[in-house]
């Protein structure tokens, strides 16, 4: 018991033998298990064994992301005739929904009404949650197809006008535990511009192409052949850590990325009803976080693919709106398919 909640761990499997165990603690996918090119599942993301480790000091493993997924600038927002002040975090921007972000609450666990293998976490965030306006009600539905494809189904309401975007925030690496880092996996985006940021990783506004830089993901490109080269923005983020405008064509799912990883064969596709993805390569593990099984997570030891709005976004008039009013749902859908070849 922590908390007065039961620390339960939720798994959900498929026919051919995929599973995914989830926590109503920040609605963690705490494993996750993906076929390599001879029929093998791997656990392929990073975390934890035990829930205290959860409960302690880490990069948002596996979490769930709320209100507001990435950055907003100098913590504050404007709706209409109010500006709205939000809990600030470093250089005074606001990160991932705060302090105590959705990553870091307790979800009630509900009867899917699906006969899909699935599992539906509800929370409601109260008004001024981290200086928030609305009373939010949030619903999130994982689902686990026997196509090896992990669905996330976002849903949300509100009873005063605010903003929200909602993402997952896990680090895969599809060699499973057979491999230090991912510089080796192979990446392709599906976006022709990306949104630079300056040097507090806001965007600057523009939507700027990736011709000619090291953003140009558009062909399978090895992680590692450009994170180090000398460009402004990979300076910025010490690597990869950008938003990256999607080639949509519609407004239902499409390709966002896809990534390979030569030696197991395990292939990722994310789909996506969101505007853009968020490619990073934990840059910023530093050797400090014991993972499961004892494993030390060094710097780019895993990737991340966050299906989002674009960061800022309630700051940048040339974004897509974030805004959410009451009578409208919130509705998104990210799908993760796993593949081996």
């Amino acid at each position: 018991m922590i908390e007065g909640f039961t620390a339960e761990l939720h798994r959900l499997r498929n026919k051919k033998g995929m599973q995914v165990s989830i926590s109503p603690y920040g609605g963690i996918v705490q494993t996750l298990t993906a076929p390599d090119r001879s029929g093998n599942y791997a656990d392929v993301v990073l975390g934890f064994d035990t829930m205290q480790e959860y409960r302690g000091r880490h990069p948002y493993f596996g979490a769930l992301i709320g209100r507001f997924a990435n950055r907003i600038g100098n913590s504050r927002v404007v709706i209409g005739d109010t500006t709205y002040h939000l809990t600030p975090g470093k250089a005074g921007n606001h990160l991932h929904g705060g302090d105590t972000g959705f990553d870091k609450v307790f979800w009630n666990v509900d009867a899917p009404a699906t006969t899909e293998c699935s599992l539906r976490l509800t929370h409601v965030s109260i008004d001024g949650d981290e200086g928030y306006p609305g009373e939010l009600s949030v619903a999130v539905v994982y689902t686990l197809t026997d196509n090896d494809e992990l669905l996330i189904r976002y849903s949300a309401t509100t009873d005063k006008t605010t903003i929200i975007n909602l993402s997952n925030h896990s680090y895969f690496n599809l060699a499973a535990a057979g491999a230090e880092d991912i510089l080796d996996h192979v990446v392709e985006l599906n976006a022709d511009v990306f949104t630079p940021v300056n040097i507090d990783m806001i965007p600057t506004g523009e939507l700027r192409s990736v011709t000619g830089t090291p953003m140009d993901l558009r062909e399978p490109t090895r992680i590692g052949a450009h994170i180090d080269d000398d460009h402004e923005q990979l300076g910025y983020g010490s690597g990869f850590d950008h938003n990256w405008v999607l080639n949509r064509t519609g407004e239902g799912l499409e390709l966002a990325a896809r990534v390979t990883e030569p030696n197991s064969g395990r292939v990722l596709e994310v789909l996506t009803t969101e505007p853009g993805v968020q490619f990073y390569t934990g840059n910023k593990l530093d050797g400090s976080i014991t993972g499961k099984g004892g494993r030390v997570y060094q710097a780019r030891s895993g990737f991340c693919l966050e299906t989002q709005h674009f960061p800022d976004s309630p700051n940048q008039a040339a974004f897509p709106s974030t805004i959410l009013r009451p009578g409208e749902t919130y509705e998104s859908t990210t799908v993760y398919r796993f593949l081996s070849g």
